[in-house]
């Protein structure tokens, strides 16, 4: 006659279910703790547990929701503080970068008064020009140089 061994195999799936909601719940304080989204699939796959079980654990259901619905707080700066821009560091990239948007601006307005000198050089002088679809399909190869 086989000895009962049932106690055995219910001690073993005691401790496997204690060990899942062990890893569950500290899964979930660690998402909460980072500010990470929460979601059932998320606590599942970190947590190396089925989704459907994490349904069957009211209490860890009805934390996994709760957090779920929390509006989140923003994620810490990716640089620690010591690397971060000082408000004049910010203030004089900004300053730069607006420099250099005007520049720009001015050359490109001066392009457009180069490529308008050259068409109408090209009208003066009788050849063809292409404006319009044409153009804007590139038909056109003319290379204008610096005036």
């Amino acid at each position: 006659m086989r000895a009962d061994n049932s106690t055995h195999l219910a001690t073993a799936a005691r401790r496997r279910h204690e060990l899942a909601r062990a890893k569950a719940i500290k899964t979930l304080r660690e998402l909460d703790t980072a500010g990470a989204p929460v979601t059932f699939e998320v606590v599942a796959r970190a947590a190396q547990v089925s989704r459907s079980w994490l349904y069957t654990q009211p209490d860890i259901r009805a934390e996994i929701e709760r957090l779920r619905t929390l509006v989140r707080r923003p994620l810490p700066s990716a640089a620690p503080a010591a690397q971060r821009g000082s408000d004049a560091s910010i203030a004089r990239r900004l300053e730069t970068a607006l420099i250099r948007n005007r520049e720009l601006t001015a050359d490109n307005q001066r392009l457009r008064e180069q490529l308008a000198h050259a068409l109408g050089q090209l009208r003066a002088a009788g050849l063809p020009v292409l404006d319009g679809p044409e153009a804007a399909r590139g038909h056109s190869s003319i290379t204008i140089g610096p005036c």
